[in-house]
């Protein structure tokens, strides 16, 4: 929604200005289709050529995201540590054989289907799965443990942001296609110098429109959709470091409360449920119960 906004004070103020201090907005409405279709159609074509379809199917899905926000909220930190929870208690308290069903089928596990938007992130599952398999097979070493999921975190980082630093490349090439655009109008009006000035004046000032949407396209409304992109990225990521820190407390044969607790430690300031909401919370859990 932020975003939103911030693109329409952009409009407002920048058009408004123009048109305020006497600007003519005829001038630039009949060059911006031409301009528009040169600059955009470049830029695109460029991001096209330097990608691959799946990668050009993850941008289209970040665009979304970029407009939706951040996928984990409150209520998801505070599911994530329940069932974290659940987990390591049953793993101390029964041992790795217990967990034996959860962890081969999670899309049928009576404890993952407690909470549908977790299961449903792929990376998440098998993150907590494989991290509970290596245990199975007695790969047990807290920092050797660390280290594979710290890998396989930063891998899957390296991914996300995939589609920002795509949109951050388009960035910065747009003033300079922009630039192009420009030239091009000016190769047309050098064409016409037998114009009458108010002519080529129109003409110039058509050209000068593909400078003004390169750059203002630019610094204005992609650079910014990159950066917000990489903020949401950023923060979500932080949703799979909470699951490391927990079982890497675990490993460390630390108590389920204090192994939640030092994930709960690591989340979000925004996101983050008080201690008191994480005890209220457990208590009302099926297993508590």
């Amino acid at each position: 929604m932020t975003i939103i906004i911030g693109f329409i004070v952009v409009l407002g103020m920048v058009f408004g200005g123009y048109m305020l201090s006497g600007g003519d907005m005829g001038i630039i409405m009949h060059a911006l289709p031409f301009e528009g279709m040169m600059i955009g159609g470049a830029a695109l074509g460029s991001f096209i050529a330097a990608n691959s379809f799946g990668n050009l199917l993850g941008a289209g899905k970040a665009m979304v995201k970029a407009f939706k926000g951040p996928k984990w909220k409150s209520a998801d930190y505070i599911d994530l540590l329940n069932l974290m929870f659940t987990l390591a208690k049953m793993y101390q308290q029964d041992g790795m054989l217990s967990l034996d069903e959860h962890i081969e089928n999670p899309k049928e596990s009576s404890i993952f289907s407690q909470y549908p938007k977790l299961q449903k992130d792929h990376f998440a599952v098998d993150l907590i799965t494989d991290s509970f398999r290596m245990l199975a097979l007695q790969f047990d070493d807290p920092y050797q443990t660390e280290d594979v999921i710290n890998r396989k975190l930063k891998k899957h980082h390296h991914e996300a942001l995939t589609a920002p630093h795509g949109l951050t490349t388009v960035s910065d090439a747009l003033p300079a296609i922009g630039i192009v655009a420009a030239v091009l109008g000016v190769i047309k009006t050098m064409a016409s110098i037998d114009k009458p000035p108010a002519v080529l004046g129109a003409m110039i000032g058509g050209a000068l429109v593909g400078t003004f949407l390169g750059v203002f396209l630019a610094y204005c409304f992609v650079s910014p959709l990159a950066n917000r992109l990489e903020a949401i990225e950023e923060q979500d990521g932080m949703y799979y470091s909470v699951i490391r820190d927990i079982f890497i407390a675990i490993l460390h044969n630390h108590s389920p409360a204090i192994c939640t607790e030092i994930g709960r430690g690591n989340i979000p300031t925004s996101l983050q449920p008080s201690f008191y909401e994480m005890e209220e919370a457990r208590q009302s859990m099926p297993q508590a119960a």
